[in-house]
């Protein structure tokens, strides 16, 4: 069983998070969107609204039949890993600003977890720039971020400003 992880606060989930778990699934026989809990952090939305977006967004299976489950977690990324026996932790890198960040990550998950490997995909042009972080200043200030994240979370989004 090839079993990844791909970890992030999906703050709000963006097609660029769609995009690599799409793009990812081939790899693996089960993937969990392990959505991060930091209470450092000032989330838009909570824990549960954030995975039952994802979930909903979703399908039960991706390429290749991979298995696609939602969970979360607080704490070490390579503790949660080691827990559900993941064989990998999948990351998407924008620029390299974001590879600067992730080495140090996944060098320090390794020498956490030396059994789990950390797989990077480059996010995909149309997608390179988008962030979290950014769809909402953008959409907080009134912007426009159609086809940077699904409909049902710009839905959401509205909702929460309302």
């Amino acid at each position: 069983m090839r079993r990844a992880i791909f970890p992030g606060s999906f703050d709000p989930l963006t097609n660029g998070h769609l995009d690599i778990i799409m793009r990812s699934s081939p790899l693996f026989d089960e993937i969990i969107i392990a959505v991060l809990n930091n209470p450092d952090k000032n989330p838009m939305f909570s824990v549960e609204e954030r995975r039952d977006m994802i979930s909903k967004l979703l399908p039960s299976t991706a390429n290749g039949n991979c298995r696609l489950m939602v969970e979360s977690f607080s704490g070490l990324t390579a503790d949660f890993a080691r827990e559900r026996r993941a064989t990998a932790i999948v990351r998407g890198i924008r620029a390299v600003s974001d590879y600067e960040y992730e080495l140090r990550m996944a060098l320090m998950n390794r020498r956490l977890e030396p059994n789990i490997e950390t797989v990077f995909l480059m996010a995909a042009e149309e997608y390179s720039y988008v962030s979290s972080d950014l769809m909402k200043q953008v959409f907080r200030l009134g912007g426009r971020v159609e086809g940077l994240i699904p409909e049902l979370v710009e839905e959401k989004m509205r909702e929460k400003l309302s």
